[in-house]
């Protein structure tokens, strides 16, 4: 009995288990039944119905809790569900795709709720028969809106910033309507004293009381925002295109010129006004952003709002490749020196040369008045200058040596204004007179008005440091700038040069004559040497030796000669 074979008995039955809640939607349903599907959806937490295809549309067999809960309805008729995307899960239905997810808005725009949606279907479930799913994502939504809308607006002014600025032109303006719009740039003159004198606290105080008043002499229909510390940005609709925009312009000078009352100050507040207008080929917001910027630079020079203009854009363009060709030929020796004679005019002799700098690129000779002016601009008239005085010294130095000693005459020299206030004038010199093995007396340094003006008490330490070497020191086109004879008392001076704007057509006209006279006077008073640019005849020349003007420098002597050309004329009329 212990050993008797136990009867067979039927297999155990064991129930299947219901799928696990991270299994996807599409793996529940293995059964097209209705019940079996009711089952299984109420384990998920979000929106799940099974939807069937009819000849009539699309029908709901069976919806979650989820479902309900989210308001999208029980039953086909009253789910907006079926209302609002039922065409779409038809087109899906009989397509014959297995899946397909999209993102749904519904509700109105201020409390509208976003759903990503899929519709699916198992490949062995019955073609007319799918499940709709729904992930609620309004919350994430709302905060990328809110998120978004902060990265697009100013804390300060609650005015648009820079980025919101661009998305309402990129929104407004479109290749059929650019010509019936602009944009305007207004910058604040004198910002930056403001928060330097009185603190960041007053600064803001004055941009808030700014954007008011520009926001009150806009139109309606035109739209500002702040797109910098001390820079606003209008986009207006122009129904007659420049005078609109410049009457708007108008409208916000009017505006802040009355004093904004900041503490116990009154203080005006200026501003330069820039204006681009819409064109059909402008496609990027930043490119009319950055035209009315352009706009802005010149009307700081005028005073005036200042429409941009292509052609004046096309200078500038013209002028960065200046910059980086003119600094590849400094980097690469590519530069030279010319020498125009100065003339004793009471014996005749060749006393001195005035050193030019010359570039040929490619070729192609560009002018001192195209590529100086850059140079002064973009900082290259540093090492242009430094150049300038090595190869003058070098030169002088050579001179000496083919003539076996002292060649008999001197080089000048120009320096720029704004190499005086960006360079150590007085090192650079004893620098290269020191490594050429030139006395600061073979040297003279010529200066313009501009140079003294801008900055008085240093400029004259450093000629004070000039005139230590032993060099001559000229004040260069005397008479067309800012002339304050205290300055010539003070400074160690010794050669007044008297621009061509004066000399050239003098004997015709008394007033210049006159002028003339009164320079002559002044230098001999203060025991000065003179000389006379632009002369072109002898008569011309004896005029001004009669006068008693000391030199003379024009076409009547020579024109810019080339190093060797120079030295030979030098020995020509030394012989």
């Amino acid at each position: 009995m212990l050993f008797r074979k136990p009867r067979a008995s039927a297999p155990l039955e064991v129930p299947a288990a219901p799928p696990p809640a991270s299994a996807s939607v599409e793996e529940a349903f293995a059964s097209p039944r209705p019940n079996d599907s009711a089952s299984y959806i109420d384990l998920f937490p979000i929106p799940v119905a099974v939807v069937r295809r009819t000849a009539a549309g699309i029908e709901i067999d069976v919806v979650n809790q989820a479902f309900r809960r989210a308001g999208l309805g029980s039953a086909t008729d009253s789910s907006p569900v079926v209302r609002l995307l039922g065409e779409r899960i038809a087109q899906h239905c009989d397509s014959g795709a297995l899946r397909e997810e999209f993102v749904w808005q519904f509700g109105e725009t201020i409390d509208a709720r976003y759903f990503r949606v899929v519709i699916a279907r198992r490949k062995n479930a019955p073609p007319d028969r799918h499940i709709v799913s729904l992930i609620d994502e309004t919350g994430a939504q709302r905060t990328e809106t809110s998120l978004r809308r902060e990265m697009l607006t100013d804390s300060l002014t609650g005015l648009p910033n820079r980025g919101g600025f661009g998305d309402q032109i990129d929104g407004t303006i479109t290749r059929d309507n650019a010509g019936a719009h602009a944009v305007m740039i207004v910058n604040m003159d004198r910002f930056s004293r403001v928060n330097a004198c009185m603190g960041s606290l007053a600064g803001d105080e004055l941009l808030i009381s700014v954007a008011r008043r520009i926001k009150g002499a806009l139109r309606g229909r035109d739209t500002l925002a702040r797109i910098g510390g001390d820079e606003f940005g209008v986009l207006l609709a122009t129904d007659e295109g420049a005078a609109d925009a410049l009457h708007v312009a108008k409208r916000i000078q009017a505006a802040l010129a009355t004093p904004f009352r900041l503490s116990d100050f009154e203080i005006r507040v200026d501003c330069s006004i820039g204006i681009a207008l819409g064109d059909e080929e402008i496609v990027e917001p930043e490119d009319l952003i950055r035209h009315a910027q352009f706009a802005v630079k010149r009307a700081k020079k005028t005073g005036k709002a200042e429409v941009y203009n292509q052609s004046t854009f096309d200078i500038v363009r013209t002028q960065f490749g200046i910059e980086t060709r003119l600094r590849r030929a400094i980097d690469n020796g590519e530069m030279r020196l010319t020498f125009q004679p100065i003339c004793d005019l009471a014996s005749g002799r060749i006393v001195s040369f005035e050193s030019l700098a010359r570039w040929s690129h490619e070729g192609r000779e560009i002018s001192p008045t195209d590529f100086i002016p850059v140079a002064e601009e973009c900082g290259l008239i540093v090492p242009l200058g430094r150049w300038a005085m090595d190869a003058a010294a070098r030169t002088i130095a050579n001179w000496d040596v083919r003539a076996g000693g002292y060649c008999g005459a001197n080089l000048a020299v120009n320096l720029s204004a704004i190499q005086f206030q960006r360079d150590q004038i007085a090192p650079m010199v004893r620098h290269a007179i020191e490594a050429h093995g030139v006395a600061g007396q073979r040297l003279t340094l010529e200066l313009t008005e501009s140079a003294i003006v801008t900055d008085p008490d240093r400029i004259a330490a450093t000629l004070h440091a000039l005139k230590s070497l032993g060099t001559t020191i000229a004040m260069d086109d005397f008479g067309t700038g800012y002339s304050n004879l205290a300055y010539l008392q003070k400074l160690p001076i010794d050669v007044l040069k008297i621009d061509r704007s004066f000399v050239s057509g003098m004997l015709a006209d008394r007033d210049k004559v006159a002028i003339v006279r009164a320079v002559l006077s002044l230098a001999q008073a203060l025991g000065m040497r003179t000389t006379a640019e632009g002369i072109e005849t002898n008569e011309l020349a004896q005029t001004l030796a009669a006068l008693g003007c000391t030199y003379g420098q024009g076409y009547l002597y020579a024109r810019p000669l080339e190093c060797d050309d120079a030295y030979a004329f030098l020995t020509a009329h030394s012989a």
